[in-house]
């Protein structure tokens, strides 16, 4: 058995089955990726991957259990190339964020400013996607951190740390009625009125729809985006009211729109930041947590890694007090 056999039934997964992706991701050719899986098989006496003529159609039970092991070998074997650079390069490597476009446009720019003035020789990678493609990324090890707030029981693979809890706002037109209703706006009123929101289960989506169904509502929602400026831009638009992220609404940018605190409406969501179970962190990649929430220090992180389920770990901060964005 070789790690290069490991890496390549891993990365046939990562790829949908795809050996030809596979192959030309990897710089190898087909057929030797191919070889060395079968050749796998045989050591192994079982089938990791179903077939049909010369296409693999899926991955086997037997082929399942053996992957995720491959990935927690090839995640060690990562780990110790980062226990050498740590020594002998401490300031020195690479971060992969996966995040969605809110915590990427608001929530991360200062964090990453003044990370990248203390670390300049740390080459930090950003990629947004949906909370399915943050999980996915974070579990593959593309991501060191994944960043988000709804659809949590996809990152059963990491360890979720809070960050921080942040509220919604209502916006809308100057000239909207709902314009001039202020604090003393309801979620009836919101009822009346079209709405331009956020996809479901992609930034605290599902608050909002919680409210609604808590007073015998449906929202009318006719426009859905993943970008917060996005929705901005169709509420200018007329096309409806618009419900985001307070930390969304910039005072100088949407002068020209009206933003009503929502935060007596809806619930306020929390965002977390995970990591994979046994991954072994950088000082710098300590020093980022940090700076996104300054309540989780090294020795906090460290406790955290050490308990045995997420269960343990929201625990460990049921007394915390976290910020609100």
């Amino acid at each position: 058995m070789k790690l290069q056999q490991l890496k390549y039934i891993v990365e046939v997964l990562n790829h949908n089955l795809n050996v030809s992706a596979t192959a030309e991701s990897l710089y190898t050719s087909q057929p030797g990726i191919s070889k060395q899986v079968r050749m796998l098989e045989d050591e192994l006496g079982v089938q990791i991957f179903g077939r049909s003529g010369k296409h693999l159609t899926h991955v086997t039970s037997a082929g399942n259990e053996v992957i995720n092991i491959a990935r927690e070998i090839l995640s060690k074997v990562e780990g110790i190339k980062a226990v050498a650079n740590e020594h002998t390069l401490p300031d020195q490597g690479k971060l992969n964020i996966a995040t969605t476009h809110t915590q990427a446009r608001y929530a991360l720019p200062p964090v990453i400013q003044g990370f990248m003035q203390k670390y300049p020789a740390v080459s930090l990678h950003m990629h947004q996607g949906t909370p399915q493609q943050i999980s996915d990324a974070a579990a593959r090890g593309d991501a060191d951190f994944a960043i988000a707030t709804e659809a949590l029981h996809l990152y059963g693979d990491l360890i979720m740390l809070p960050c921080y809890h942040w509220n919604r706002s209502i916006v809308v037109t100057k000239d909207h009625p709902l314009a001039q209703l202020g604090k003393n706006i309801t979620v009836q009123d919101v009822a009346k009125y079209s709405l331009i929101t956020y996809v479901f289960g992609f930034t605290g989506r599902s608050e909002l729809d919680k409210a609604f169904n808590a007073h015998g509502l449906e929202p009318h929602i006719v426009f859905t985006a993943t970008d917060a400026d996005v929705i901005k831009t169709y509420v200018r638009l007329g096309l409806g009211v618009g419900v985001l992220a307070t930390m969304a609404v910039d005072d100088i940018a949407d002068k020209d729109l009206v933003c009503i605190d929502a935060s007596h409406l809806f619930e306020a969501s929390t965002t977390k930041i995970g990591f994979r179970k046994g991954s072994f962190l950088r000082g710098y990649m300590y020093d980022f947590i940090e700076r996104f929430a300054p309540h989780l220090t090294k020795d906090v992180v460290e406790k955290a890694s050490l308990m045995r389920n997420q269960d343990d770990v929201d625990a460990l901060f049921s007394n915390v007090t976290l910020p609100i964005k």
